[in-house]
């Protein structure tokens, strides 16, 4: 590979695979990750024969520790410009149905691949004091609130394991302190891709949804910009810093010695 090296995981379709179009595009050369080895190498061919790119296909499950340690393994190895940690799965259904196998295969996905990938990615991008990670996660991160009904899943692991995302990437970039090793989490809301096909929701209900090309490009637009929260379709920018603010405004009022009154009352 004699271009900057991207490694997109989840390539094989959607929000990856327009990442992997992207990136391909401003000259890049990749590795995509899925678990479909028949899409990752179209993917592949498409991309080196319109693109000039070179593209190492790297299949890998990562519900499992060895996809993780896979993936993670050729991290270290390659100086990687960008990572790209888009995996992911619904598991849409209220969590007393939720198997026990799916809910450690969402947090083995969205969090435990996420971290081990950009651990392994990382040190070597502070090295050599540049690069980039991306964590595409979602605006359900911020929906703890909001109940589950007509318009929302019930989705306990999948919003959680989301708001994980936002948190640990906002702290990680105090960590990295602005420097030329950058990270982002990307929030988008309903995608036009395979995600909520695949798990039998009847999508001629949703409202419109955003083309996943968009997302690719909203998101390596707002890296440029330094941004550490992306959220696509979000106008006012304004509205994340806000709710930054009133979560910052929580720790002062609460870091006291005393028990609220409410709890001392009787």
């Amino acid at each position: 590979m004699a271009r900057p090296i991207a490694l997109v995981t989840g390539a094989s379709a959607g929000i990856g695979e327009s990442f992997a179009n992207e990136l391909a595009r401003a000259g890049h050369d990749l590795v995509v990750v899925a678990r479909r080895r028949d899409r990752l190498e179209a993917l592949a061919a498409r991309l080196c024969a319109e693109q000039g790119a070179g593209v190492e296909v790297l299949v890998a499950d990562l519900a499992t520790a060895e996809g993780i340690e896979a993936v993670a393994a050729r991290a270290r190895a390659l100086p990687l410009d960008l990572v790209v940690n888009n995996a992911g799965f619904g598991g849409y259904r209220p969590f007393v149905e939720l198997e026990p196998k799916v809910a450690d295969e969402l947090v083995a996905v969205h969090i435990r691949a996420v971290v081990q990938i950009t651990r392994a990615a990382l040190t070597g991008m502070v090295a050599r004091d540049r690069g980039a990670i991306v964590n595409v996660a979602s605006l359900l991160a911020y929906s703890g609130s909001v109940p589950s009904g007509q318009f929302l899943p019930f989705r306990a692991v999948y919003a959680g394991a989301k708001a994980f995302l936002l948190t640990f990437t906002q702290l990680l970039a105090g960590e990295l302190g602005g420097g030329k090793v950058r990270v982002q989490v990307c929030l988008p809301g309903l995608v036009k891709t395979e995600f909520h096909e695949v798990q039998g929701i009847d999508t001629t209900q949703m409202p419109p949804r955003m083309s996943p090309d968009d997302i690719a490009r909203a998101s390596l637009a707002g890296l440029a910009l330094g941004e550490v929260v992306c959220v696509p379709a979000l106008e006012d920018s304004g509205a994340v810093a806000r709710a930054d603010e009133a979560q910052r405004a929580v720790l002062p009022a609460a870091r006291m010695p005393t028990l609220a009154s409410r709890y001392r009352q009787g």
